[in-house]
């Protein structure tokens, strides 16, 4: 029988498994191998490391007592904010109740002003802030609307006859009354409709301390105004 082996046989590759075996493969240059491990990290000198800061800080000197800072910021609680808005609000009612303090009459409905014939609004102004000394007074407190009327006119009457021009009369607010106050209502018509307009610089409803919108300031002329001063040219008031 012939010989199936072909003329082939020859295997070029034969023996390399065994010079893999012999030659490792190359490393990359800089890697260590297992043999060369990393050294490690010298050891701290305490002694060493305290003398360098000592040298570091040398000629410094520690902040102490109440002006140090030590840059920490502590937040505010949370809903203080608010809390102290709160606590300032009550403080001002209470201020308000007890004195009336931060009250301003002229903010409210229940204010009244008025001037008369060529004044400047500028006037009323002035009076309602107390620029004019309060030479006289007059309570109609209790009083009916007639009643009233007679001792305001007479009130009024006597003022001018001893050059009294600076005025207080205090009527209430009338918050007892259905509507208007009723007395109020009437003193401002008596001096913005009656023979005494003639004699009316100006009137504002009082500060606080002298009975506020209860009480109105009225400021009178030296003599009422005449037709004659009525058709001249009307003076720039200040």
């Amino acid at each position: 029988m012939e010989s199936t082996r072909t003329p082939f046989g020859h295997n070029p590759f034969k023996g390399l498994k065994s010079l893999l075996k012999e030659a490792p493969p190359a490393r990359p240059k800089g890697l260590k191998g297992p043999g060369n491990p990393l050294e490690p990290p010298a050891a701290v000198n305490p002694e060493a490391e305290r003398q360098f800061f000592l040298r570091a800080m040398e000629g410094t000197r520690p902040v102490c007592g109440p002006d140090r800072d030590d840059g920490r910021r502590e937040p505010p609680p949370a809903g203080s904010t608010a809390k102290a808005a709160g606590e300032d609000a009550v403080e001002g009612m209470k201020a308000l109740v007890a004195s009336g303090r931060g009250f301003v009459v002229a903010d409210t409905p229940e204010y009244i002003e008025g001037t008369g014939y060529r004044v400047s609004p500028k006037m009323a102004e002035r009076l309602h802030r107390g620029e004019f000394s309060i030479q006289a007074h007059i309570d109609l407190h209790g009083l009916g609307v007639e009643e009233a009327r007679i001792v305001f006119e007479d009130f009024l009457r006597d003022s001018v006859i001893r050059n009294r021009r600076s005025l207080l009369v205090i009527h209430g607010r009338g918050l007892s009354s259905q509507g208007e106050p009723v007395l109020k209502a009437r003193v401002t018509e008596w001096l913005t409709r009656g023979p005494w307009r003639k004699w009316v610089i100006a009137y504002s409803s009082a500060r606080l301390c002298d009975g506020g919108a209860g009480a109105t300031y009225i400021l009178l002329r030296t003599r009422p105004v005449t037709k004659s001063q009525k058709k001249t040219p009307p003076r720039e008031q200040t």
